[in-house]
């Protein structure tokens, strides 16, 4: 029987993850930067330039999109330590997307470096 922990192990070990040194030249180069967090954690604060789909329904939700459908797309994904992100990386390996790259230590890492972090504002009724 396996873990979560396992799974991810097992991801990691056929994605490839983008050091936090490399991930701003990856984003650049990408196609698609994909968050795979839930949606409130994405409104607390995203990479700017990010599309959230969180990582429970991203197959059904890439599936369905004809603007994703092309299999050279370059991916990068991120989620908040990187285990949802390599299993999303997988999924979508599995599924025929040979340019996939998830960011090594994820969101948490990101901000932490005090990278840009997008959060949304409220309108102001005053």
């Amino acid at each position: 029987m396996k873990s979560a922990h396992d799974l991810v192990a097992e991801a990691k070990a056929r994605i490839h993850e983008v050091e936090l040194q490399a991930a701003e030249a990856a984003i650049r180069n990408a196609d698609l930067l994909l968050d795979v967090r839930e949606a409130d954690e994405f409104q607390a604060g995203h990479i700017p330039g990010a599309l959230n789909i969180p990582r429970g329904i991203l197959e059904f939700k890439i599936d369905n999109a004809p603007e994703l459908s092309a299999r050279d797309l370059g991916i990068v994904l991120y989620c908040k330590t990187s285990g949802r992100a390599a299993l999303a990386a997988a999924a979508l390996q599995d599924m025929g997307y040979r340019k996939v790259r998830s960011i090594a230590g994820g969101f948490d890492a990101w901000s932490a470096a005090g990278k840009a972090v997008t959060t949304p504002s409220l309108p102001s009724f005053e």
